[in-house]
């Protein structure tokens, strides 16, 4: 009976606690709405920066109730009915243990919840849904909308992606041909570079044995065979 005696006073306080909490954070809300509603009017970066402020104010105030709420189930009722024996000895070291264990939780769970808006990079994700929505405001053309036949929607889906596919195989495809064009175009002034090569040798060979007959008809002229042969 002492037991849920103070562990209603306890809840009571909590619950007043919990809902103090919310009123201040429904009232902070509120005027960052105003405020936001007022300074819409002095341009579209202020706006911009009050919209995210505002996606991020509604996120931890929905993070934080839910917070509220899990710790609400880890009251002391529920606290001390674990510990019966300690809590008989001593009520007041069993809340003052329970206190500690809510705040250690609480502060865990907060930075987890932390850490993870850090590696989900959460401020970036709504600064994107801010220039998506910016985008969409100046956008004249309707949204798209599902027919309510899905393969028209599978293909409205994949056709811009396949089409831009096509457009950069085209592009691939011209790039080669000119790179092949090039090479054959290098290769052919190889194989000409080649042939007139191969012509300026044999026309040498050629002037090399006229000269070499030459000079054995000269060389046979002055210098008879029968000479030697006496």
């Amino acid at each position: 009976m002492e037991v849920q005696n103070v562990s209603g006073e306890n809840e009571n306080v909590k619950q007043k606690e919990n809902d103090s909490c919310e009123e201040q954070t429904d009232a902070a809300a509120r005027e960052d709405v105003s405020s936001a509603g007022s300074k819409a009017e002095s341009g579209s970066k202020a706006a911009e920066t009050t919209a995210r402020y505002n996606r991020l104010k509604l996120f931890d105030k929905v993070i934080q109730k839910s917070l509220n709420r899990f710790i609400e189930h880890a009251s002391f009722k529920v606290f001390a009915s674990m510990f019966l024996p300690l809590y008989k000895n001593n009520v007041k070291r069993m809340e003052e243990i329970h206190k500690l264990f809510t705040d250690v939780l609480q502060k865990s769970i907060q930075e987890d919840i932390i850490q993870l808006m850090q590696e989900g990079k959460f401020e970036s994700k709504f600064n994107e849904l801010d220039k998506l929505e910016n985008e969409a405001k100046d956008n004249p053309d309707p949204a798209w909308r599902p027919s309510g036949v899905p393969e028209q929607d599978f293909c409205s889906f994949l056709m811009p992606y396949y089409q831009k596919q096509k457009a950069y195989m085209k592009l691939e495809l011209k790039r080669i041909r000119a790179e092949n064009a090039a090479l054959a175009e290098r290769v052919g002034a190889g194989r000409k570079s080649i042939a007139q090569t191969e012509q300026r040798i044999s026309t040498a060979v050629d002037e090399w044995k006229a000269t070499v007959t030459e000079f054995e008809t000269l060389a046979s002229s002055l210098c008879p065979a029968h000479v030697f042969d006496e």
